[in-house]
């Protein structure tokens, strides 16, 4: 029955406004430092609204908080915000280090930790760990300044700050009654040996949208509506003043909302406004501003509004914690007057919590080890926690919202000029809530995947905005990341689109043809933008620039090639290989039922034979991407006169053909007729393309078609590669960058890629993520679905001969896969001294009970070691979820 009740409430959630949706973490870890935020006459968004302004600066475009909810579009907003009184500030939301900051590239430092969430968000759990002394703001940044990007980052850990665990553990548990109904409580726990103050100050403020028009709007306010002798505290969010919210195609009108305090505290009150004085040096146009309670608090000053009542509020807590004892706060946030508040309240958490209990068993696989269960669960959690807000109006943006203070003329020439369409107001999956608190088109498609386990209606939503009108360019281009939405990301919507299709209906029992057939339509239209945009010459082999792996070239793909130079890139026409199967996949299932898209799939078909011919024979001119000598596949560098260099680096780039993978077997492709006439003829006829990439396999009695873009002496060579522990295996997966260049490096010119596997020590792409050697996580998922794939397609009788961990070994395809899905796997679990590879060497994580069981779903990790690097709450890690459901199975 609890297993049914969090069913009952996915089921309920339907319709334009799904109930259980009005509420949820959607609130950013950070908005300071974003581009939205960015009016600067250079585009340079970290400096122009950096973490000290933010707190005295109203945000135009999303708040941000810790632990924070709001409504789906972000009018009212909950956040917790802690002092401990020693630090120079609040502790309203997480500090990090910018690019120039950082020793590797921006990073947040502090530990918080996603632990628990429903997909109704019907329970939701948070962690923060809050030191007892002066945060070292300055320090973190001396000292990374100081390492001029060598060695690894100075972390917060580093600094001695949690030594003797004088720290708290903040832990903020949400439980919803109702849609409208939410239960909160926060318990603080004193892990050090003495007492310790500790203030409290859970937020509700309204996001200011009321200063961007000429004449300004009235402001809504909250005020304190206490009954006398009553037992607790209760504020109103009057939204009134609000009004409909404009832009949308049906109705939103905020409700007042009731916020109920329990125990001995204090309403505090201030406006949502900008402390001018402080941000621009000018005087303050508005007299109480958003930074009130830090001074206030901190500062002592005389600040607060005098008449209880503002667009932002708090509610003070002060505590002395006894060594190793818990401070406990409840809160209810209702939108009914509710008579006693906290009667129910902590019963219903524990329902709540017994519920997401049951939900999560019966979707954990039959095989799973309780750290499995752990680890997907966490991973599931931190994917639902990752929603945000996101709202951005870029012709707004460009143009400014005042007429009296337009932004400055440059404005319209650093980025995103070209996207004025662009409007979001919608509930985004971020790729990491702090590092990128922006969503990412290859990122949100890959996240949706592991979504799909267990809310696919919100993984097909996140799938189809990137291709709905107010995303997706007029040209067909999906906007790739809000720093340029005109850069390219891999073409992978396609491939989660397909993916998560099928997931809804092998788990769920939903096959849903309309979301598909809809998709579909789009994705046409950003298939013909590909292939007019990319393939300069017209010759199938694409040239796709960035395409997300950051520093792995000999160049930087971002930026235009001197003398009409042209990067040929395997990696680029590899994702147009797997675009064309994917679309051709697609077609044929919706041809099951409307035999239209029969002539749709075989245009994809054709257009993928001559790709994968473009690749390996271009046209009778003296070289390729495939290199023969070497079994690889590689870049080349077409120079204007006609003479060439090819990269010869071995990477993911040259792997990623192999991600083109589909087969057509004589039975599956019966109910086609006018395709399957189609594929003999340009057998038949075209077979000096069709060869490259069209493969017969016999088998049974019976000739199947592998499609694949190296032959089956060609998957062996590579595969040899990858599963080479002094090539591309680790011992946590697949590398991105084969060793062999360690003491090989490759250099071209001035550049030079050598193996890298933690940290980057290279600064192209700003130095913050590193594609030349540790492990990632999406393109190891890539790489054991394909095995998967062609495992199916050439049976038990294709074998590898590989070396496994210094023993030789012949294995399957189906067992490649699995061997390198379960390195990766090993990421999360201990090993035989109970140490968790993730976690690196701080013993805290490993042995303190009170870190033990926190896991951090980082963007990559060091490839000898396994630690986890970069962003720490990376949601496309989070496939992790997918790759345990599909491995732990019976």
């Amino acid at each position: 029955m609890a297993d049914s009740n969090e069913r009952n409430r996915i089921e309920e959630n339907r319709g334009d406004l799904p109930p259980w949706w009005l509420w949820g973490p959607y609130v950013g870890e950070r908005s300071w430092g974003t581009v939205r935020e960015d009016y600067s006459p250079d585009g340079d968004a970290w400096r122009y609204l950096p973490h000290d302004l933010a707190r005295s600066k109203a945000y135009r475009w999303g708040e941000d908080g810790l632990a924070g909810i709001c409504d789906r579009y972000q009018l009212l907003v909950f956040a917790v915000a802690l002092w401990n009184g020693q630090d120079p500030i609040l502790k309203e939301r997480a500090f990090g280090l910018n690019m120039w900051e950082g020793n590797h590239g921006e990073d947040v430092k502090e530990y918080y930790f996603y632990l628990d969430n429903t997909p109704t968000h019907s329970y939701m759990r948070y962690l923060y760990k809050y030191p007892q002394r002066a945060y070292p703001y300055e320090a973190l940044v001396r000292e990374n300044q100081a390492r001029g990007g060598q060695g690894p980052e100075y972390e917060l850990l580093d600094t001695g700050l949690f030594d003797e665990n004088r720290y708290f553990d903040i832990e903020i548990e949400y439980a919803k009654a109702s849609p409208s109904d939410i239960c909160i409580k926060i318990t603080a726990t004193n892990r050090g040996p003495d007492n310790a103050p500790l203030h409290i100050l859970p937020h509700l403020w309204f996001r200011n949208t009321w200063a961007w028009s000429e004449p300004r709007k009235q402001a809504p306010e909250i005020k304190s509506i206490d009954s006398p002798n009553s037992p607790y505290r209760c504020l109103l969010a009057d939204t009134a003043k609000l009004g409909a919210l404009p832009g949308l195609l049906f109705p939103y009108r905020l409700p007042n909302y009731h916020l109920y305090a329990e125990g001995d505290c204090t309403p505090l009150f201030t406006d949502n406004e900008t402390n001018t004085l402080r941000v621009y040096g000018t005087d303050n146009t508005q007299l109480y501003t958003k930074d009130a309670f830090h001074r206030y608090l901190i500062d002592r000053e005389p600040c607060l509004k005098p008449d209880n009542s503002g667009s932002k509020a708090c509610l003070h807590y002060a505590f002395d914690i006894e060594a190793g004892k818990t401070a406990v706060i409840h809160l209810r946030l209702s939108e009914q007057l509710v008579d006693e508040p906290f009667r129910d309240a902590e019963s219903l958490i524990e329902q709540r919590k017994s519920e997401a209990d049951a939900f999560y068993r019966t979707l954990h696989p039959e095989l799973a080890t309780e750290q499995e269960r752990l680890v997907q669960r966490q991973a599931l959690a931190g994917l639902l926690w990752s929603k945000q807000t996101y709202l951005f109006d870029v012709r707004k943006w460009l143009d400014g919202d005042l007429p009296s203070a337009p932004p400055p003329e440059s404005r319209q020439t650093i980025r995103n000029r070209h996207w004025r369409h662009l409007n979001s107001m919608r509930v985004l999956l971020m790729p990491d809530k702090w590092e990128y608190p922006w969503f990412a088109a290859w990122d949100l498609a890959l996240a949706s995947i592991p979504m799909a386990l267990i809310d696919p209606q919100f993984a097909k939503e996140q799938l189809w905005l990137m291709l709905f009108e107010q995303f997706q360019h007029p040209n067909g281009q999906i906007p790739a990341y809000e720093w340029d939405f005109s850069d390219l990301n891999p073409p992978v919507h396609a491939l989660a689109v397909w993916r998560v299709y099928n997931m809804e209906k092998r788990l769920h029992g939903h096959a849903d043809r309309d979301f598909l057939e809809r998709c579909f339509h789009k994705l046409m239209l950003n298939f013909t933008w590909w292939v007019n945009k990319v393939d300069s010459q017209g010759n199938n082999i694409f040239e796709g620039g960035f395409l997300g792996l950051d520093n792995i070239s000999v160049v930087d793909r971002s930026q235009p090639l001197n003398g009409g130079q042209t990067l040929e890139q395997s990696d680029a026409t590899g994702w147009m290989a797997m675009f064309c199967l994917n679309m051709m996949r697609i077609a044929l299932e919706l041809a099951l039922t409307n035999r239209t898209y029969e002539s749709l799939a075989t245009k994809f078909l054709e257009h993928y034979i001559y790709i994968g011919a473009a690749m390996k024979n271009m046209g009778g001119r003296h070289y390729q991407l495939w290199d023969e000598d070497d079994g690889f596949f590689y870049d080349v560098l077409r120079h204007h006169d006609g003479h060439f260099d090819q990269f010869r680096v071995r990477s993911l780039v040259g792997l990623i053909p192999l991600f083109a993978v589909e087969r057509l077997e004589a039975d599956w492709i019966a109910p086609f007729p006018s395709f399957r006439a189609n594929l003999q003829w340009f057998l038949t006829n075209r077979n000096q393309f069709a060869q490259f990439s069209c493969h017969p396999v016999e088998r049974n009695g019976q000739t199947n078609y592998l499609l694949s873009i190296p032959n089956q002496a060609q998957i062996k060579r590579m595969l040899e590669r990858v599963f080479d522990c002094n090539e591309f295996l680790s011992p946590f997966g697949m590398r991105s960058l084969s060793k062999f260049h360690d003491e090989t490096p490759f250099e071209f010119g001035a550049n030079s890629v050598r193996y890298e596997p933690g940290e980057a020590e290279s600064k192209l792409k700003g130095g913050n993520s590193n594609w030349r050697g540790p492990i990632w996580f999406p393109v190891g998922f890539l790489m054991v679905e394909s095995l998967r794939k062609l495992d199916k397609a050439l049976g038990p009788e294709f074998k590898i001969g590989v070396m496994l961990d210094d023993k030789p070994a012949s294995l399957t395809l189906g067992l490649l896969a699995k061997e390198l899905a379960d390195r990766m796997i090993k990421l999360f679990q201990p090993d035989s001294d109970g140490r968790i590879p993730a976690f690196g060497k701080d013993s805290r994580f490993h042995d303190d009970p009170h870190w033990r069981n926190l896991l951090l779903f980082h963007e990559y990790f060091h490839a000898e070691t396994g630690k986890g690097l970069g962003a720490s709450h990376q949601t496309w890690t989070n496939l992790v979820a997918a790759m345990i459901d599909e491995w732990r199975r019976e």
